[in-house]
């Protein structure tokens, strides 16, 4: 009887054990098809580094994320979103800026003063790192482009995201009310576009938009988001681009996941003004290097 018992538990910590690998793989295997999907590499250089960033030491790094306004899976246009991060792990801190789109400077590569948003049109995602490199005089070292129509189901394989919306409006068929909200993929596409009922305009949308993405990323790295794991993947392979390789996605989740606990929103001000009947947003000297210092700090540069 004994023998019996021990064959029967045997048979099922067995069969246990295999389905723990075969999910494992299964997992294994989705990350490494939808990091293929995603990786897009770069031949740029920049003379804003001297070396590459040591990751495995911890230097601090940047990002930029691109929001793309584009239909499908198509991942051209111009940059609806543009926001810098920049991770300091000995700080455990994280900066977000949103750059507003309309925002006049110099488009690299171009030799015009323009609309930062344009750049991507023009350009893709070398000519906007390029452009952005130059207008906050920090390295770019990583991107994610993101087409935000997409976005949408990256939410909702998440479960929603929480947000804290600071006043009731109304956007595309939806009420947000004040307060504490849960979102779900449609709804959290709307409440970061929305700017018309903002007394801010683009200041208060550029707000949400970085709410909504730090969401993502604080939902994502939650244990309980590995159940939707194969939900996640799929809607990241649609909606998202990136020059990260999977071993540098491995190294910096396991030697700066902790600087997500702290998150500062950042913002650039300026004035509107319209030049030959179109409007830009015209960023006095002072400001900008106001925000450059304050970025060129948080990586130790300065």
């Amino acid at each position: 009887m004994k023998k019996k018992i021990l064959i029967t538990l045997g048979l099922i910590f067995g069969v246990a054990l295999l389905a723990v690998v075969a999910y494992g793989f299964y997992l294994y295997k989705s990350v490494t098809d939808t990091v293929q999907e995603i990786h897009e590499p770069l031949e740029r250089e920049t003379d804003k580094r001297k070396e590459e960033v040591d990751v495995d030491n911890r230097q601090p790094l940047s990002f930029l994320i691109a929001g793309v306004d584009s239909r499908g899976d198509d991942h051209s246009g111009r940059s609806d979103t543009l926001i810098i991060m920049t991770v300091n792990p000995a700080e455990e801190s994280i900066k977000m800026l949103s750059i507003p789109r309309d925002t006049r400077t110099e488009i690299i590569g171009r030799g015009i003063q323009d609309k930062i948003n344009h750049a991507y049109a023009f350009g893709g995602v070398e000519m906007t790192m390029d452009t952005v490199e130059n207008f906050l005089d920090i390295p770019i070292d990583h991107f994610v482009s993101i087409n935000m129509e997409g976005f949408k189901g990256l939410v909702d394989a998440l479960g929603g995201v929480p947000v804290n919306n600071a006043f009731e409006f109304h956007q595309n068929g939806f009420t947000f009310k004040e307060g504490e909200l849960f979102l779900s993929g449609e709804e959290a596409l709307a409440y970061s576009r929305m700017r018309y009922e903002d007394p801010r305009g683009d200041f208060g949308r550029n707000n949400r938009q970085r709410e909504i993405v730090e969401a993502v990323i604080q939902e994502g790295a939650q244990i309980s988001s590995i159940t939707k794991a194969g939900d996640v993947l799929n809607e990241v392979g649609k909606s998202v681009r990136t020059d990260l390789t999977l071993d540098d996605m491995w190294k910096i989740q396991s030697n700066y996941r902790s600087a997500r606990h702290s998150v500062e929103q950042m913002e650039i001000k300026g004035s509107g003004t319209k030049m030959n009947g179109v409007y830009y947003l015209q960023i006095p000297d002072e400001e900008v290097a106001r925000v450059q210092s304050e970025l060129r700090t948080h990586l130790g540069l300065e």
